[in-house]
């Protein structure tokens, strides 16, 4: 994906206002050897790009000046606290060598034909919706697949149990190192939390 942006030469908090009210929108570069350095972005553009899932977690192209100026990762959106504005934008520069961390979304497939939806109408809850990664800029996947096809009723889906794309691991944090992703709720009332309760519910004398 690609995006355009210009070069900004005016900083400081009255150069942005000036710049939003002309439909711009204040942006930075930062990372790897050079300088950090100040662009514009179009707001309409980047407004739309933004919507997109995929603008989050794909190496972006990104066209200075009318130019190529190398690929960058979306870090940091900066929105306006009630209005569909958005107010500022930071993006990192990607070097192919060198392994980035960046979170990635989950796209969850075959609920529906699951076990546990179609033998006991159990709800799934997506207790994750995105996980952090580490990958070489050509490995990011936009994407990383859940499959719930397998999922009984009463059980959970953990990380451990999805396969990464090649190339990708998650990265490390403390705490919990095999976090659930889903989890199948049987609804109270239903045939089969009805069937547990009368085989743990004594028959009367």
């Amino acid at each position: 994906m690609k995006f355009n942006a210009t070069s900004r030469s005016d900083k400081g908090t009255s150069a942005s206002r000036r710049l939003r009210h002309a439909g711009r929108v204040p942006a930075i570069v930062y990372g790897g050897t050079a300088e950090p350095i100040s662009i514009e972005l179009d707001h309409n553009e980047i407004y739309h790009a933004l919507r997109k899932e995929s603008f989050h977690a794909s190496i972006l192209g990104m066209e200075l000046d009318g130019k190529s100026a190398g690929q960058v990762l979306l870090r940091a959106v900066q929105w306006h606290p009630y209005k569909q504005l958005v107010l500022h934008v930071d993006f990192q520069r990607v070097d192919a060598s060198q392994a980035l961390t960046t979170k990635v979304p989950l796209h969850f497939v075959n609920a529906e034909t699951s076990p546990a939806v179609k033998l006991s109408a159990a709800i799934i809850s997506h207790v994750l919706t995105e996980v952090e990664v580490v990958c070489l800029p050509a490995n990011l996947p936009q994407f990383i697949e859940v499959d719930l096809g397998g999922l009984l009723a009463g059980t959970t889906l953990h990380m451990s149990d999805i396969v990464l794309p090649k190339g990708v691991v998650l990265a490390a944090h403390g705490g919990d190192v095999n976090p659930v992703v889903a989890a199948a709720h049987v609804k109270a009332g239903s045939a089969s939390s009805d069937d547990t309760a009368s085989e743990d519910t004594p028959a009367a004398e």
